[in-house]
């Protein structure tokens, strides 16, 4: 039965009963420029006719509109336009031969909405066709209020191409010791556990893809060296074995050591190879994020190096930078934060690394605990699991997942209250209810999945357990073991719409900021105490959605300066990428954030070359580590392959060109950029509008200057 207030309720032509709000018709009117009096007469007639029993939304509609024709037939003609183009927008929204000439016209906007999908590539095509018919048929399966909201931008579903038309997942933490130890299935194969890190690493790759191709997010690997050292050991006890047989006791150990150090590195450069050559089933690389850097014994520590060193010297005959797996090294003092500690010159590689290919991002240890109550990797670029305990009060991190996204346009909340926070706050509090039902929706039916849709998930392990094809998914889901997100972008242009575009260092502009993403926060709450599922706030990566939202805002509104005129929107609580803030004071900026947003975040600071000078990277990393969780390195690394060029490519109004010859041809010059939480090669693959602008717009947080200075202050 509803729980909504039948006094103010209004029911919708798809017999779906909403709660009546008032401000929706004062923006209808304030749209159409009428006389105040026309407005007044207007809203106090609708007024009355919400209070009456059975109202509609034709009722309603039909008041204005007769109103209108009388005392404004010109506002009456734009009213009605309004409306048909509006009831056009959605059938054209749930048509599929409408959605699949976008993909055969190759509109731009389908073609490019992933920076990591090459759209000329047939098993690339084919998903996005498949995505076209997911897209058209999903929007009929939910409710209509949450579909319409979504076409007209007040709120965003995500991955509309898989869900809900499949109940998949988004993104997870694979349990990969469970499967290992356990053994699973893999297609026609039963597959043991690995006897050395060759086989294991072997193995991961082939989870990895399969696990790609049952969700639609990223896959993570939670402290790799740890995972991998055992089967090392395996490695190193059978080289000792052999060392008895062919080599001189006095060196037995040193041959030992050197090849279980070969293995290693060749069983991480397959997978990094392996993993930049697979194709999941969407037709893309997999999103995978591989995090490590804890382990402390000689093993570990190998695994961690080779890591590195792989990943500086890069792919390929021409070294290219590997785009996945996102790497993200783990600091922790009394590891390797300081000269004294064990694993300092690991640290030290890894900011050599960062130097040279942007990754790793690093995951301070302390403030990941403080933030999300457990220390893991997170799922996918940025999306952290809430440290959570099973039955037994044991810990667990690994074989958990994440259900889905829903993003609210808080600048359109910004734009639609006119400068009055007491409408912000109710709009809000509205676009809030929506992404509840969203999410609420995206959660039954992620649970009418059954194992077998997915048996790599739910019956191999990944998802921490071995379903049998009778048990219900839930019991993975249910109790906090899961997540599910709300999103949010556009703090920065919510703050110019009140306070000015310089609002960053006005206490009361960023505690309105703060307030924003704490109210949701407090929601995620009350939600998870009605149903006992984990609803937490997500910084959204928007890679496309910057663009989509902005868009949408500058169609409606007009180009509002510093908010719609510049093509895309800031991500989540990042500072304005146009200004020069240095990396202390824009980690300063953005500390009180995550507080309420743990369920998705990320901090970057953008330098200029950094390798004559690393020193200057290790400060802000020094810095970071008491104030934020999860710091991001962005610098150039281009290179040009005909000139030898390499430093910070050139925007033009479709990709980037070398500077000094103009060389554009992905053939023969790599570039790399950070797209949103993952690298891109916007070469090889263009990236939509929005997020090229917000790219080139970026502003570098420390000089040239100031890097080469021996010590950063």
């Amino acid at each position: 039965m509803s729980t909504i207030n039948l006094v103010t309720a209004i029911t919708k032509k798809s017999g779906e009963a909403v709660k009546f709000r008032p401000y929706k018709i004062a923006l209808v009117l304030e749209s159409l420029d009428l006389e105040g009096d026309v407005c007044e007469t207007i809203m106090a007639l609708v007024m009355s006719k919400a209070a009456q029993p059975n109202v509609t939304t034709q009722i309603i509609y039909q008041t204005i509109l007769t109103q209108l024709e009388t005392l404004s037939p010109q506002a009456a003609e734009a009213f009605q336009t309004k409306h048909m183009s509006d009831e056009q927008a959605w059938l054209q929204a749930i048509d599929p031969e409408n959605k699949l000439k976008s993909l055969i016209n190759q509109d731009d906007k389908t073609m490019h909405e992933n920076a990591n999908k090459d759209s000329h590539v047939f098993n690339t095509f084919r998903d996005l066709t498949a995505g076209m018919i997911g897209k058209s048929k999903g929007l009929t399966m939910m409710p209509e209020s949450v579909a319409k909201a979504h076409l007209r931008g007040d709120i965003h579903w995500h991955d509309l191409d898989y869900t809900p038309l499949g109940p998949m997942t988004n993104c997870c933490l694979v349990d990969f010791d469970y499967m290992f130890k356990s053994g699973y299935t893999m297609g026609n194969a039963q597959v043991e556990t690995p006897k050395s890190i060759g086989t294991a690493t072997a193995q991961m790759a082939q989870i990895i893809a399969n696990v790609a191709s049952s969700q639609y997010g990223g896959t993570s690997i939670n402290r790799a060296d740890e995972l991998l050292a055992p089967y090392a050991e395996m490695n190193y006890q059978k080289h000792v074995n052999d060392a008895k047989i062919y080599v001189q006791a006095d060196k037995r150990q040193v041959y030992a050591e050197n090849a279980t150090k070969k293995d290693i590195y060749d069983a991480m450069q397959a997978l990094e190879y392996e993993i930049n050559t697979l194709a999941s089933a969407q037709g893309q690389t997999p999103f995978t994020t591989l995090g490590f850097g804890l382990g402390t014994n000689w093993l570990e520590r190998e695994i961690q190096k080779a890591i590195f060193k792989i990943r500086i010297k890069g792919i390929g005959p021409n070294h290219r930078t590997a785009i996945f797996p996102k790497l993200v090294f783990s600091l922790k003092r009394g590891v390797n934060m300081t000269a004294d500690d064990a694993n300092y010159d690991i640290k030290k590689l890894a900011i050599e690394c960062a130097s040279k290919r942007m990754y790793p991002d690093v995951l301070n240890y302390e403030k990941i605990v403080a933030l999300t109550g457990s220390f893991k990797a997170p799922m996918g670029c940025r999306s952290f699991l809430q440290g959570w305990q099973n039955e037994q009060g044991v810990e667990v991190n690994e074989g958990r997942m994440n259900l889905g996204v829903v993003t609210l346009n808080v600048p359109r909340i910004a734009l639609q209250s006119q400068g009055n926070k007491a409408r912000f706050w109710e709009i809000l509090d509205e676009r809030l209810a929506l992404a509840k039902q969203a999410l609420k929706f995206k959660l039954a039916r992620t649970k009418e999945a059954i194992p077998e849709n997915a048996p790599i998930l739910y019956k191999n392990g990944a998802f921490g357990k071995m379903l049998q094809d009778d048990e219900d998914v839930d019991t993975l889901f249910r109790n906090g073991r899961a997540t599910l997100s709300l999103g949010y972008i556009g703090l920065y242009e919510v703050g110019t719409y009140f306070f000015g575009p310089n609002w960053e260092s006005n206490e009361e502009a960023h505690d309105f900021t703060v307030e924003i993403v704490r109210r949701l926060h407090t929601a995620c709450q009350a939600w998870e105490a009605e149903d006992g599922y984990h609803y937490s706030v997500y910084s959204t990566p928007a890679e496309s959605l910057t663009d989509r939202f902005c868009e949408l805002d500058k169609a409606r509104f007009g180009a509002i300066a510093d908010i719609t005129d510049k093509d895309y929107y800031t991500n989540s609580f990042h500072y304005d990428v146009r200004k020069h803030p240095n990396p202390f004071e824009k980690l300063l900026f953005e500390e009180a954030y995550p507080k309420y947003a743990s369920g998705g975040f990320i901090h970057y600071c953008e330098y200029p070359n950094l390798r004559q000078n690393p020193a200057a990277l290790e400060a802000v990393w020094d810095f970071a580590y008491d104030h934020v969780g999860y710091l991001g390195t962005n610098t150039p690394i281009d290179k040009c392959f005909k000139c030898g060029f390499e430093g910070d490519f050139k925007p033009t109004a479709r990709g980037f060109c070398c500077p000094e010859c103009g060389n554009h041809d992905p053939k023969t010059c790599d570039v790399v950029k950070r797209t949103c939480g993952y690298l891109g090669n916007p070469q090889a693959r263009p990236m939509i509008h929005g997020r090229h602008v917000e790219i080139a717009s970026r502003v570098k947080n420390m000089s040239q200057s100031e890097v080469d200075q021996t010590h950063v202050k």
